[in-house]
């Protein structure tokens, strides 16, 4: 994804779109592994990675959902699930069955473990907004515009 490129006059090249400082899905990867880094020592402390705690937030929020589901909501398919998913049940926070009424329907449920988690992980969002100075106003700005380009990749699929 490139964003509009900025020019004076004609001393533009048609090279310009292949400049890093041109391209918006750049920033978007290094900001998102920056905050992802800042998640790394709250998650340590927890035991999970960032895509077992993404994952773990859906499943407090729903408590059980079939893995379709799960990477419909976290934008993952089941090549990064299904070993995610292994993790944490044996860790205790979930459980995997098959649906009774389609065996090929595969369920995850929360465990008394994986809830009791929810409380320790309640500190997160605090310390994140610690790391992250970025302002009410901004952030609401910023996350409505994510959300506005996830929908337009997924209304692409």
């Amino acid at each position: 994804m490139e964003k509009e490129v900025k020019t004076a006059g004609d001393k533009g090249t048609r090279y310009d779109c292949l400049k890093l400082e041109n391209q918006l899905c750049f920033p978007l990867y290094a900001c998102a592994k920056e905050v992802v880094r800042h998640y790394k020592p709250f998650l340590d402390a927890l035991d999970l990675t960032y895509t077992q705690y993404i994952t773990m937030m859906v499943l407090w929020e729903k408590k059980e959902m079939n893995v379709k589901e799960i990477g419909k909501n976290l934008f993952l398919d089941s090549g990064t699930l299904t070993p995610l998913l292994k993790k944490l049940e044996s860790k205790g926070y979930i459980k995997r069955h098959r649906s009774k009424e389609d065996e090929r329907n595969l369920i995850i449920s929360i465990t008394p473990e994986g809830e009791a988690l929810k409380e320790e992980a309640l500190n997160v969002p605090a310390e994140m907004r610690k790391c992250i100075c970025f302002g009410k106003d901004k952030s609401s700005q910023l996350y409505e515009l994510l959300y506005e380009l996830l929908e337009e990749f997924d209304k692409a699929k």
